[in-house]
Order: C-alpha cells, then structure tokens, then sequence
C-alpha cells in the first residue's frame, strides 16, 4: 500500500431526506491509531460502516485499502477489515460457542456450521482470547457472557483474520467502570504495538480514549469539525464546539478527560 489506509473525499450520506454525513474529506494512514469522537446522531457510526465497506456513500469517493468503494468487490475487501460492533453481535447465533465464534471469523461468516479449521487457526484464536483476557471462556456461550466479557471476544473475533484496519463502534459502550478500566488498557497495549493493524475507535468519551491513539475526527450533525493529531484536537475550544456546551480538558498520564466549565 501507498500508506493511505483510508481516502475519503467529500462523503456525504442521505437517509430519508436526512443528511447523515455532509462533506466529509479525511484520510487515516498506515499505522496511526485514530479516535472519532461526538454526540449522539453526530454520524459516527455511519462513518464506520463506509470505512467498513458496509456502506454506500450518496455522495463523494471513498478508497479503503486502496479499493474504490463502487469499483471493487466488496466481499473480498471486508476479509480484509476486522469490525467490532454491538450489529454484529447481535446477529451471533443461539449456542455459538466463544471459540467458534473467533475461528468462523477468518470466513467472514457468523455461525460455524462445517468448516473445517487447521490447528495454526485453533492456536491463533486462543492466543486471541488469552491476549484479551477471554482465555477461560473459551467453551462458554456468547449468550451467556456478560457485557463486558463480550465486548473483549467481539475484539479477538476482529483480529483473527489479521485483518489491515480494525474498527471499534464503542467498544466501552455498557461497562462498569472495572471493565472500562480493563478494556482501555488492553486497547492501549494493542495500539503500543507496532505489529497492530491500522485502528480506528468510536466513542462519545474522552475518558475512553486509550494512551497510543495518535489522532482525533471530531463529529458533529454529520460534519467533521476537527481533525489531527490528537493534542491538536483534543482541546477546550474544539470540543466544546463539538459538544454544544463549554467544555474543561485535562490529560493525566496519557489518559484524557473533558468537565463541563464552571
């Protein structure tokens, strides 16, 4: 690749008559580790699901992997991409199994039926697990996990295919403040290592935002209203705009954090 890992030129997507994305131009390169941040119906998720070729824009060009979006095959690129989101767990059949639900990854499918997997596939799918603090789960039920332990399996299910780009749709959305905790570290260790895909993370907190994510899209009403390095970003003025009301925001130990300004 040329290091452009994604290319969007002025997207814009219409739902209905409504504009969920207006003229969106932004670019994510080769090992940086982004973060898109904003309110609620702000257009992040609809930005994800373009970058995960999910998603046809209405408007504009988009390149993911150096593939046309429109112009390529979609179901050879999305292998390349690993996605975790609340869509794709919901769809997780009845039964399935964690380990299971890992393997059947590297098909791009959900529910293993019989496919036959090789023992490199088994290793590398409780490498995963283990790595993410899933390792006793393997044999439980997806069902039967709870928030958390789930959020943490939707993650090795992504990077089993040792996808290019990984994409995160609020991977903190629901935890107690434990398994926050848990799961920011984890991502933070994962975005420290240069072995790791491209990421791009969803999320309405800055307190969510693990230390090594290097830059910042700021979202709001389907508009990018800031983009960049994250400390170029991440400050009073840029969120405040972004969140419609005066915000505070400090970083301790690699860690942000935004209050309401008194």
């Amino acid at each position: 690749m040329t290091g452009e890992v994604l290319q969007l030129r002025g997207v814009g997507v219409r739902r209905g008559g409504a504009a969920l994305l207006r003229d969106v131009t932004w670019t994510v390169n080769e090992n940086e580790r982004w973060v898109i941040i904003g309110p609620n119906g702000a257009g992040k998720t609809t930005l994800l699901q373009i970058a995960a070729a999910m998603l046809h824009p209405t408007a504009g060009a988009v390149e993911v992997l150096e593939e046309e979006i429109g112009r390529t095959d979609v179901f050879e690129l999305r292998p390349r991409i690993g996605l975790a989101s609340s869509a794709i767990a919901e769809k997780v059949p009845t039964g399935e199994k964690v380990i299971d639900l890992v393997l059947t990854a590297s098909y791009a499918i959900l529910g293993r039926w019989q496919e036959e997997y090789d023992s490199t596939d088994v290793s590398r799918a409780v490498e995963l697990l283990d790595a993410l603090g899933c390792g006793e789960l393997i044999r439980r039920t997806f069902s039967t996990l709870s928030e958390g332990e789930r959020k943490r399996v939707q993650i090795a299910r992504a990077l089993m295919p040792d996808p290019e780009l990984l994409l995160l749709d609020e991977p903190a959305a629901g935890l107690d403040l434990g398994g926050r905790e848990d799961l920011v570290a984890r991502l933070g260790r994962l975005a420290d290592d240069p072995a790791a895909p491209t990421m791009v993370m969803v999320t309405h907190h800055v307190e969510e935002v693990p230390d090594g994510f290097t830059h910042a899209l700021l979202l709001r009403k389907g508009e990018a209203i800031a983009q960049g390095k994250v400390d170029e970003v991440f400050t009073a003025e840029h969120l405040s705009s972004c969140f419609g009301l005066p915000l505070t925001v400090d970083r301790q130990h690699g860690r942000w954090y935004a209050r309401a300004a008194r």
